[in-house]
């Protein structure tokens, strides 16, 4: 986040690929860069002097700038998950985001960049501090640095600072260092004296990024719950533009109807489906595909694990480690996980002795699972564009010619399918066959449009990139439908009187 000439915030989105102007009087956000742009995922931004702003463009490593009239230009794409980014005048330097990476000045004409520094134990959001260095944290050691702008060792400023993932100076010069964890904490580092630590204890946590307007207040954002707050001292927060929603992906029912959605970074539940409000059940990083089994939320993450969440105890425990992009998840009657294996193509079953099994191979892009009232398996395949039963380990054709299916469920004989081509929700016959569609325009992310970068699963070994967008859906045990609306970053819940076409 930064403020740009104009006095609005500037945020940058990385889930989305777009970059929106937040109006803090009013709290009005206007789409600036949208996800059709030339932005696959941007992570952080800043102006110079001329009001130009630079991007840094993580998954595919470039650096962008953007001039006043809108027209972007390729700074750089000789740097490796480019994340935090700072203007000195018309000087721009940037850092990566890995075990070793770089702290570089960046040359607008073009020319290489300068390398000030190296060995940075994953580096993030930085800024010029008033004593004209750059200060930028080490999120895997807990440590902030700084270095002059010209280059030289760096030198230690805090030590066993709590997960730290962006430094920022208030307009008085005070150093304030955000934390990315559970605990909202953001740490206040007297640089003039003593070296004294003090502490702001956020309401919101998963904090990623803060920027101060011309009276010093502070607005932060959280990576996990969206939106943008002014952070008082006393760790008060007021809203500026209400949190919500970074995918949703997966979504799944419990027993007792309340909702879950798999988000990326945590799991979700809507507080109340008057309101709007979403309210975090954990910090999981990574989910994308959500079951309901009673007291357990069972989880897929597109980088290869499968776990399964204990809402009673507050733990995870891992399933399975290793799998290819494993995305929507059922579970049967016996306790037995479905995965659809989408890098893989097949679908995979998961014992109670976490024991790894293949139900059904040969698919193409298989994107969720459900399974009916006599534990029969259906499958999504966006790449196949069809949806299939798995019969004896043989998936049988239902319907083809779709247009790009992902969420699946099943409910009272009829096979649900989200339709993402063409934003609708399709309705399969099991006795008849017979293909109806159900609800049209669904606010769900359409594969349709310019042709954009496939999603890169991993930046380096390791080190997560952008998963792929994933429409889930669920069936409640009154016949009504819930949607994870991925193109608005909303819930749906369809009713079966509203459901027609």
């Amino acid at each position: 986040m930064a403020f740009g000439p104009d006095g609005r915030l500037y945020v940058a989105q990385f889930l989305a690929g777009q970059i929106s102007a937040v109006d803090l009087a009013t709290g009005d956000v206007e789409v600036v860069v949208p996800p059709d742009g030339p932005l696959h995922s941007p992570d952080d931004l800043a102006f110079d002097i001329d009001g130009a702003m630079y991007v840094t463009d993580l998954v595919p490593g470039r650096v962008w700038r953007r001039d006043p009239t809108g027209h972007f230009t390729l700074v750089t794409d000789e740097i490796t998950a480019p994340n935090g980014i700072a203007c000195v005048g018309t000087r721009v330097f940037a850092n990566e985001m890995i075990p070793g990476g770089r702290l570089l000045e960046l040359s607008p004409a073009g020319d290489g960049p300068t390398v000030l520094t190296a060995g940075l134990a994953m580096g993030n959001a930085m800024q010029l501090g008033p004593d004209g260095r750059l200060y930028y944290p080490h999120m895997l050691t807990g440590e902030v640095f700084r270095i002059p702008l010209d280059g030289g060792e760096p030198e230690l400023v805090a030590a066993d600072v709590p997960d730290p993932v962006a430094v920022r100076f208030d307009r008085g010069g005070a150093l304030l260092v955000l934390s990315r964890g559970e605990s909202g904490t953001v740490t206040r580092v007297d640089l003039t004296g003593t070296g004294e630590r003090s502490a702001i204890v956020s309401e919101l946590n998963a904090l990623d990024n803060a920027a101060f307007d011309a009276d010093n207040r502070m607005f932060v954002s959280s990576y996990a719950h969206g939106g943008v707050a002014e952070l008082a001292a006393d760790g008060r927060t007021r809203e500026i533009v209400p949190r919500g929603l970074g995918g949703p992906f997966g979504v799944t029912i419990d027993l007792g109807g309340g909702v879950h959605v798999a988000d990326h970074y945590r799991l979700a539940q809507p507080a109340d489906r008057t309101d709007g409000d979403v309210t975090t059940t954990e910090l999981l990083n990574f989910v994308h595909g959500v079951a309901a089994d009673g007291d357990l939320l069972h989880t897929t993450s597109q980088y290869g694990d499968v776990r399964t969440y204990d809402r009673r105890s507050g733990t995870a425990r891992t399933r399975a480690r290793g799998l290819n992009r494993p995305l929507g998840i059922a579970v049967r009657a016996d306790g037995t996980l479905l995965v659809a294996e989408s890098g893989a193509g097949r679908v995979v079953a998961i014992d109670h002795d976490d024991q790894v099994s293949v139900l059904a191979e040969g698919l193409g892009r298989p994107v969720d699972v459900a399974v009916d009232a006599d534990q029969r398996c259906y499958v999504s395949d966006e790449r196949l564009a069809a949806v299939y039963r798995v019969e004896h380990g043989v998936p049988a054709l239902l319907a083809g010619g779709l247009g790009t299916p992902q969420g699946i469920a099943v409910s009272d004989g009829i096979v649900y399918v989200v339709e993402t081509t063409h934003r609708r929700l399709l309705a399969i016959d099991l006795a008849t066959g017979d293909v109806e569609i159900e609800a049209d325009s669904l606010p769900v992310a359409s594969p349709a449009g310019p042709p954009r970068l496939e999603p890169d699963l991993f930046v380096v070994p390791g080190l997560p990139g952008m998963p792929r967008p994933f429409a889930g859906i669920a069936a409640t045990a009154g016949g009504s439908l819930v949607i994870a609306a991925n193109g608005d970053g909303s819930v749906l819940l369809l009713h079966p009187e509203e459901t027609a076409p």
